[in-house]
């Protein structure tokens, strides 16, 4: 089969078109951008999907992965305020944010931030107390957070996060860190329980307080009661009431007896008191109960109270 010049030149024609359209056409997958470079020169930056350049003039540049990216920063050696050696190691989260800062104004991205990070986790930890330094590693991270995405904020990128991963003291410290924490425990002990004790006896003193009161209190209502009936019986003397005399001695007599016939340590009671003085006494009782409840319902009382009673010894 015979070409002539004119299918030649149409073939030659339609291959240009296909290479131009190759060179012009850039897809771009999701989550890059790619930079363009037209003569070595910064141009545009492409975004997700079809775009077109201007055949052999425009060239791709960098190609950045813009979605969130983590960097492991290896384990280095911490020297803290209180001269003590630790191993630290952590992790590193950031985002591109402008590609074409991230290409042209660091060289190396990652490297950048990974030495920038071990920088200043040197720096922050360096000047805190280890103490400080194991009870606070929010606030490292927070304070790392917000230096480093300081300092990387001109190259297009933003760090999202620093992550402190492991604190590490060599093992004579963590040792002695132990002691120290048995001994802050075993102070800790020892002062609740001074602090119980000193409760209990607060408490138990209160209550001997409460106590005292209540029979001061109860002594003083029985003096009362007492210089009552004293005040009672001597007004009615006053008025010539002999018999309410009679009953008051009566009544003491017969507690004095009560007490003497129950005592313990007593196996016979001698009485060296008179039958009829004991008569007497009860007959001015049965006198009271007579003008009280009066001559009928106390005539039998009167009788019997008169009778002379047998004292005898009491035996236990």
């Amino acid at each position: 089969m015979d070409f002539s010049g004119f299918d030649i030149a149409l073939l030659v024609l339609v291959a240009l078109v296909v290479l131009v359209l190759f060179k012009g056409i850039r897809t771009i997958p999701q989550g890059y951008n790619y930079t363009v470079e037209r003569f070595g020169r910064y141009t545009k930056t492409l975004s997700p999907g079809l775009n077109l350049i201007v055949p052999f003039v425009d060239r791709i540049g960098a190609k950045l992965n813009m979605m969130e990216q983590v960097l492991d920063v290896p384990t280095q050696e911490i020297i803290t305020r209180d001269n003590a050696t630790v191993a630290v190691d952590g992790v590193a989260f950031y985002q591109v944010l402008n590609a074409a800062q991230a290409a042209y104004q660091v060289a190396g991205l990652q490297n950048a931030i990974l030495n920038l990070t071990m920088t200043n986790i040197r720096t922050v930890m360096g000047s805190m107390d280890l103490d400080e330094l194991l009870s606070n590693r929010d606030a490292i991270n927070e304070r790392l957070l917000r230096v480093v995405d300081e300092a990387a904020h001109p190259w297009g990128i933003k760090i999202t996060r620093v992550e402190i991963k492991d604190i590490n003291p060599p093992a004579n410290l963590v040792e002695s860190m132990g002691r120290q924490m048995m001994a802050e425990r075993n102070k800790r002990a020892q002062i609740l329980d001074a602090e119980g004790l000193k409760q209990s006896q607060i408490l138990e003193a209160e209550g001997r307080k409460e106590a005292a009161f209540r029979d001061a209190e109860a002594r003083e209502r029985s003096a009362e009661a007492e210089a009552r009936a004293t005040q009672v019986v001597s007004e009615a003397i006053s008025k010539g009431d002999v018999q309410a005399l009679n009953y008051f001695v009566a009544l003491k007599y017969t507690e004095a007896l009560t007490k003497i016939g129950s005592a313990t340590n007593s196996k016979v009671v001698l009485m060296p008191i008179e039958a009829s003085s004991l008569i007497g006494t009860l007959g001015g009782i049965g006198a009271i109960a007579k003008e009280i409840f009066g001559s009928e319902g106390t005539a039998g009382g009167a009788r019997q109270a008169s009778r002379p009673p047998v004292v005898r010894p009491s035996q236990t």
